[in-house]
């Protein structure tokens, strides 16, 4: 009885070891989670080398859809901020499928403010009036430089009316 015991314990105990050796081979292969991922998929930093390296030290990108009508109005307010200082990327999910895989893209429009060194210091997602965006953009190059209300304070998107304020700078 007892060596049936023994027999039924080394058993177990094989199949424990083996399942562990599965789970740590899984785990292992299992893809980790962007790390360019921040909250709501908003990835948190970019590699700029992606993007052909832009020499100016500011960068939108802006990730769309063919398909998205709101991704045309954000184009249009995205645009004007081109300039010597801010370099402007338009990512269309048709077209660029890869870059929205790798930074884990999952709406549209979202519109990043990048600085010189690839990191996302501002992010709108879906609609966002010229005012917020330009006047983010205008803090973020000129802290201080915003009034109150006009789009300079926190990472969250806006909508509204546009009220045609023009970047400080560009």
């Amino acid at each position: 009885m007892t060596a049936l015991m023994t027999d039924k314990a080394l058993i177990v105990a094989a199949v424990t070891v083996a399942a562990l050796i599965v789970a740590a081979l899984v785990q292992r292969r299992a893809p980790a989670a962007p790390a360019t991922s921040g909250p709501d998929h908003v990835p948190s930093r970019l590699d700029r080398s992606d993007f052909g390296s832009p020499a100016a030290p500011w960068m939108v990108v802006l990730f769309t859809s063919s398909t998205c009508d709101t991704c045309g109005d954000v184009r249009s307010k995205v645009e004007p901020l081109r300039s010597a200082h801010v370099a402007v990327v338009d990512l269309t999910f048709q077209d660029d499928l890869v870059l929205h895989r790798k930074y884990g893209v999952d709406a549209v429009p979202m519109c990043l403010l990048v600085d010189a060194a690839g990191v996302v210091r501002r992010s709108f997602i879906g609609a966002v009036s010229s005012t917020h965006l330009w006047g983010a953009l205008a803090e973020l190059r000129d802290p201080g430089s915003v009034p109150e209300g006009c789009g300079a304070a926190g990472d969250q998107w806006a909508s509204g009316g546009d009220e045609g304020v023009a970047p400080s700078g560009t």
